[in-house]
Order: C-alpha cells, then structure tokens, then sequence
C-alpha cells in the first residue's frame, strides 16, 4: 500500500515511508497467511474437479460397456462392392449368398415435344399408386410456369423441362418416392398428342435372390435398396445388379472387442495415475544444502484415497471365484491395472460367453463406484469439493475484510505521525522563542 504522505519528515528527520511500510508488513501477516491458505485450497479444488470429471467420464464409459451385446461386436463383410452389410451389436455369426436381380427404380415419365404447354390455363392432375390425386394449376402456358407448379406441390413428383433442338422441349416427370409405391399418372382435360406420357423408367422395387439355382431359391423384394434384417439384425444394401452370387459373412470381431475393453483399463490406469502424481511427496535442496518436502494436493487426503479404493476394488474384485486377469485385467505391484490384450483375446476365443459376462459385471461394478464418487449430488468427491469451494469463500471474506482493516490502520498511522510532525514543529518554535529570551536577558 502506498503512502499518502507527500514528504517524510521534515521536522523529525524520520524516512516515515519506509516506517509505516515495515509495520504494516507486520500488520499484514495475517492476511498473508489467508491468502496462502486460499492458493491452497484453490489448487486442491481445482486437482479434485480434475479427478472428479475422469471419474464421471469412467462411471458413463463403464455404464456403456455394462449394457448387454456391448461386447458382441461383430465384422460384417461382402464378397461384392455392390452389397453392402451392416450388422447390429449381438447378432449371431453366420453366411449367406445372394444375387441382386434388381434395384429399386423411381417412376421417369416424359411429354411429347412442344414449346408451351397446349392448355390455357394448364390444368394437370397428378394420381399416385394409393389413388390420391393433386390437381394443380399452373399461372400460365409457359413451361417454366409449369414445370414450377408441380414443383411446388405436394404430389410427390418432380417436373424438369428438357432441351430437344430447335426452341423445343419436353417435361420430365419423376416420383420422389422409389419403388413401385412411386407409380403415378398425369392426366389432363386436353387430349393434345404432345400431353401423352411415354414411361422411360418404371417404378419397381428392389429385389434379390437367396439360395439361387436350387429348390429352395426365394426372392425377397424392397420398396427401397436396403433389405432390412435378411439376417436377425443383418441389413444389405445393394447398388448393383450382380450375375454370381454374393457372399455376406458376420465373424465375430475379436480386436473391436478387445479395444472396448481396453478402454475401460485406459481409462482407469488414468486416474490412478493422476492420483498417485498428485500425492507424490517431492524433496528439494536449495544451493546451501537445505533441503525441503512438499506434498501434493492429494497427499494424505483420505476422501481421494477412498475413492480410489472403491474404484480399484471394483476393478480387481473376483467374478465367479474367478480372477480378473483371467480376463486381461491385471493389477499391478503398484496398485494400479494394466489391460493384457492377449490374455483377452485367448479368453473370448476360448469362451466368448463367459468372458464377455465377466467384463460386463466388472464394468457394471466400475459404473456404480464410480457413481459414488462422483455423482453431482452425493458424490463424495463432488460433496468435498463443494465443502472446500464454501471454506473458499469464507476466507475470500475475511481477505477482503482485512483489506478494509489495514486501510484503516496505514491511515492511522499516517495520521499519527503527521501531527508528530506538527508537534515537534511547534516544540521547536518553542524553543527558538525561548532561546532568543534567555539571549535577549543576558544581553
């Protein structure tokens, strides 16, 4: 804090600036010390926000893979690039050959060649396959006019005017539905020959072919290019017509099962990492051979050290009288878990039902403990930090407060040795009278 007095001492010859700041530095020890103790308890909030959202992460990734089918991953393959397959979560390995016969077509229909439309007003009607019909009436012959009035309605067919040469044209009409559900006709109150529709392209579903060339050789039709479930939960979509058969093949997929795993383990080494660099003790020697120790935010705190417990011991627990790594997951000398990628694999191929419920009741167990720990609520992490952000305040409060107490002081101060100052002015003019009398007697 500065000093409001523009010169020191005059009278008393005092560096009163310098006196005043060394009290108050004692004066301010105090607050220093709340100062320090808010750093402090900022930075530690601040280590447990850190810890509690990875716990959170850890708790909502756990929850996922507890679900059931999260590690019945499967790899969906096709022999062609005209069939494509997807296949969802859980669904049981298997093959099968097809043939696509046909892919869904939308409905292409076209006038005759004229340069306006040979109506006035131009009134068409549009019926689609369900029997519904749009009457739609253009503002003029034109064929801008037109092909804009169908446009804009609600018919489900496009129009598109087509150059033919010479100032001509015709009018495509096209279903914005593909497949047979498409068919429409155009109908007009005028029988001009150039209102004739010619069907370029007729509205037909997809369709494929299983088991083709023997006796039991189905065809299965879709309004669309996507045959939803030819196997449970197996889609193709096909994109051309094939003349061999095509051979869509599910396997279960060993190393995605492996990395969802693995990022479980990923995650919680992650957090015990976290853990124990923060609670870290550090020894330093200054230059004369003075050493200090300082601890981490997280040293000795019995709230992290629970969390880290419920979580571990979730993690490593048996299940079924059976040891975690069995199943890959190891924990190490030093407390922590490592995933063995091997050991996983070698397990799902020897009983992928077991080891698939035994990663699934390990995640479930990390869900839940990780709930308890950081739950947004009453979680016992979110709980401390929400205490600590309180006591935070608190001391905010009492720096602030000592703000004001040691302005006041610093004024007292000044104000006390600014009348020094006028005392020991007044003294000496005392003395100078005082003097020149007892001169003045002598003479």
């Amino acid at each position: 804090m500065a000093s409001s007095l523009a010169v020191d001492g005059l009278i008393s010859g005092l560096k009163t600036t310098e006196l005043i700041n060394s009290l108050m530095a004692v004066e301010q020890i105090p607050q220093t010390l709340l100062k320090n103790k808010v750093a402090t308890s900022q930075a530690y909030i601040t280590a447990l926000q850190s810890l509690n959202a990875k716990v959170a992460s850890l708790s909502e990734l756990a929850g996922k893979m507890a679900k059931p089918d999260s590690l019945s991953l499967n790899s969906a393959t096709s022999s062609s690039t005209k069939v494509s397959v997807t296949a969802a979560p859980g669904v049981a390995a298997g093959q099968l050959d097809l043939t696509v016969n046909a892919l869904a077509q939308a409905q292409k229909s076209v006038t005759g060649i004229m340069q306006q439309w040979p109506e006035t007003p131009p009134v068409l009607t549009i019926t689609g396959k369900d029997g519904v019909a749009h009457t739609i009436t253009a503002n003029s012959a034109s064929l801008d006019d037109v092909v804009s009035a169908v446009n804009k309605s609600d018919s489900g067919v496009t129009a598109t005017k087509v150059s033919v040469g010479g100032g001509s044209f015709r009018i495509q009409f096209t279903s914005k539905t593909v497949g047979e559900d498409g068919a429409f006709s155009v109908s007009t109150a005028s029988v001009a020959p150039e209102l004739a529709l010619t069907e370029i392209q007729k509205a037909s579903d997809a369709s494929i072919t299983i088991w083709a060339g023997t006796p039991a050789a189905q065809i299965i039709t879709s309004k669309t290019n996507t045959f939803a479930d030819v196997l449970p939960g197996v889609s193709v979509t096909v994109s051309g017509v094939s003349v061999d058969p095509v051979t869509i093949s599910i396997t279960r997929d060993d190393e995605a099962n492996s990395k969802a795993a693995g990022a479980l383990v990923a995650a919680l080494s992650e957090i015990f990492a976290e853990i124990a660099a923060k609670a870290a003790i550090t020894t330093k020697t200054d230059a004369s051979g003075s050493t200090t120790t300082t601890g981490g935010p997280f040293t000795g705190d019995s709230t992290v050290r629970d969390a880290k417990q419920k979580i571990i011991s979730a993690a490593t627990a048996p299940v079924n009288g059976k040891s975690p790594s069995e199943f890959g997951i190891v924990i190490t000398k030093k407390g922590t878990v490592e995933f063995d990628a091997d050991k996983f694999k070698a397990a799902m191929l020897k009983d992928p039902v077991a080891t698939q419920a035994a990663a699934q009741e390990i995640a479930a167990r990390v869900a839940a403990a990780g709930k308890i720990v950081s739950d947004k609520y009453d979680g016992t992490l979110s709980t401390k930090i929400t205490g600590q952000e309180s006591e935070v305040k608190i001391l905010g409060n009492q720096v602030d407060s000592w703000d004001r107490r040691l302005t006041s002081r610093r004024s007292s101060l000044e104000r006390i040795y600014s009348s020094l100052e006028v005392q020991l002015s007044r003294l000496n003019s005392q003395q100078n009278y005082i003097s020149s009398q007892l001169a003045s007697l002598n003479n």
